[in-house]
């Protein structure tokens, strides 16, 4: 039991470590993507080739004077930027890493946990993470600040509709469970569930998109228009904290795309591969590779959601809430009536 526990805690740990990493080198690999793009060089001064960048604007963060406003909710002010960052961590916690490890007789999960909602889970804390973006924004007493706050929950709640009928029907044409490893698990034999739910998927992308807050749907934070939106307020580490968590939406984002519809840790030919080398299912060499693959993945679609970011412009607030209720709705509901009517024809659906 006490081992149990400590492996657990590792689990936990290593995590929220590795989501940590991923935002802070995905923030340099942004300005490294977008000075690509745009042929120039982008940070090489911090480090080796800027590698220590992420570590100088972070000490830059800190050591920033910190300001709140007189006419602030004080306490409140503080809460938004906290509560903002840690349903960002913690949607991580039902994502499966990598394949289970057997060591001495024992399997370990590479999961900090298996419930079997969820995908239910995923989109409750998801919707809770804009109350951090409401308060924080309210909390501020700026007429700026609170107009990116009703923009950012408005947003939100008209993409979670789309991407949670999306959801649905991946749901229903992968065997009707809400477990993300056995979603995952269902997709062993190379063929991902991107391949039934193409559709879907680009439904569910783009509403990861605006729930992200990343262009060409960053209309909440739109300089343009509302200086900084929600944050125009906050400085040093409470800014900090509101844009390290856009980084960790965006690593945890690619990360459930990737299992939900890319087979997470599994690729074509794993199990002919493994055989080739010998490995048998619970080896450590298993769960690396299939960690590496998982996190190859990941990385593929941070880069397209970079790319995105330099290549369109921003659209009009009226265009964004178009897109979510005039086309994004009315096509997940034809996904997922489209959906029911060949999973009945298949044989997996009775009325």
């Amino acid at each position: 039991m006490t081992a149990f526990i400590i492996y657990k805690a590792l689990m936990c740990i290593g995590v929220f470590v590795l989501c940590l990493a991923a935002a802070a080198y995905s923030t340099l690999w942004e300005r490294k993507f977008a000075a690509f793009l745009q042929d120039r060089k982008g940070p090489s001064r911090a480090g080796w080739g800027g590698i220590l960048q992420p570590l100088a604007d972070g000490v830059k963060m800190f050591m920033k004077e910190e300001i709140i406003p007189n006419v602030s909710n004080r306490s409140l002010f503080i809460l938004g930027p906290c509560l903002f960052m840690v349903t960002a961590v913690i949607t991580s916690s039902v994502i499966p890493w990598a394949k289970p490890v057997m060591i001495n007789g024992q399997v370990y999960d590479l999961q900090i946990t298996d419930i079997n909602i969820g995908v239910i889970y995923l989109l409750g804390v998801a919707s809770i993470g804009v109350y951090g973006i409401m308060i924080g924004g309210w909390a501020s007493n700026n007429k700026f600040a609170l107009l990116g706050a009703v923009r950012a929950s408005s947003q939100m709640i008209s993409y979670e509709i789309p991407m949670g009928i999306a959801l649905i029907a991946l749901i229903i044409s992968s065997g009707g469970s809400l477990s993300l490893k056995e979603i995952v698990e269902g997709q062993d034999a190379g063929f991902a569930n991107f391949i039934w739910q193409p559709l879907g998927f680009l439904i569910f992308f783009i509403c990861a998109l605006a729930e992200t807050n990343r262009a060409p749907f960053d209309l909440p934070e739109c300089e343009t228009e509302l200086v900084g939106g929600y944050h125009t307020e906050y400085s040093s580490m409470k800014l900090g904290l509101y844009l390290f968590a856009e980084y960790i939406n965006m690593f945890i984002s690619s990360a459930i795309i990737a299992t939900m519809y890319f087979g997470g840790y599994n690729f074509p030919f794993a199990a002919e591969l493994y055989d080739k080398l010998g490995l048998a299912d619970g080896s450590v060499w298993i769960s690396l590779i299939g960690f590496g693959v998982l996190i190859a993945k990941i990385f593929g679609f941070v880069c397209l959601f970079m790319w995105i970011r330099w290549t369109l412009p921003r659209f009009r607030y009226d265009q964004l809430m178009n897109l979510g209720w005039k086309t994004l709705l009315p096509l997940s509901l034809f996904n997922l009536a489209l959906t029911i009517v060949i999973e009945y024809f298949r044989g997996n659906i009775h009325f």
